[in-house]
């Protein structure tokens, strides 16, 4: 059964709690636990470089490179993992995705702001899937004009969340902090970018 769409004007969503049965989903995040080389990501925030609130990592096909928060990123192969679920994404909905960044959220403290995956090389209109592995937590989406357009959603372990359309363009997205979860929580945001020999072309 394919996600289901979730109003919100002028944006493209669709989520699926249940992508993945709970069985298969405790799987997942045991081996992507294991298999990604985890590490703590430096971003430059208001002209300063901070460690990032969350370990990371980037990972994708030769030439997918990333430049974002003033950090630029050369991929890591595919892992077992994630190259498994990068073909589901392509079986289950057509999807077609060369990167994912990995998100490793130790506890609730661990947390991402307010930001749009609209770098260039993600295209005007990207598709972003991500999926969601391990503690529930609350994904906030608000409209980047006034008066403000907000919406919160529990994703859910083993829940895949599509973003498309206008959506980066038209929204901030965020993962607040949660003190009181202390688990982790695993996220894997799919995504198809530009080759950097294609950008440096022009074309």
């Amino acid at each position: 059964m394919p996600p289901r769409p979730i109003e919100l004007a002028g944006a493209d969503l669709r989520y699926d709690a249940h992508a993945w049965p709970r069985a298969e989903a405790d799987a997942f995040l045991a081996a992507l636990r294991t298999e990604i080389r985890w590490e703590q990501h430096r971003l430059k925030l208001f002209g300063r470089e901070i460690g990032a609130p969350r370990l990371s990592c980037w990972i994708g096909d030769a030439g997918a490179v990333y430049t974002y928060s003033g950090a630029r990123f050369e991929p890591r192969p595919w892992t077992p993992t994630t190259a498994t679920l990068r073909d589901e994404l392509a079986a289950r909905l057509g999807l077609r995705c060369n990167s994912v960044l990995a998100n490793l959220y130790r506890d609730g403290r661990d947390s991402m702001g307010w930001h749009s995956d609209d770098e260039p090389e993600l295209g005007r209109e990207p598709v972003i899937a991500s999926l969601s592995f391990g503690a529930e937590r609350t994904f906030r989406l608000r409209s980047r004009t006034l008066p403000r357009v907000e919406l919160a959603l529990e994703l859910a372990h083993g829940s895949l969340l599509v973003m498309a359309g206008a959506t980066q363009r038209l929204f901030q997205h965020a993962l607040p902090r949660r003190v009181r979860i202390s688990t982790e929580r695993i996220n894997l945001t799919f995504r198809q970018i530009e080759p950097l020999h294609s950008r440096n072309e022009g074309g």
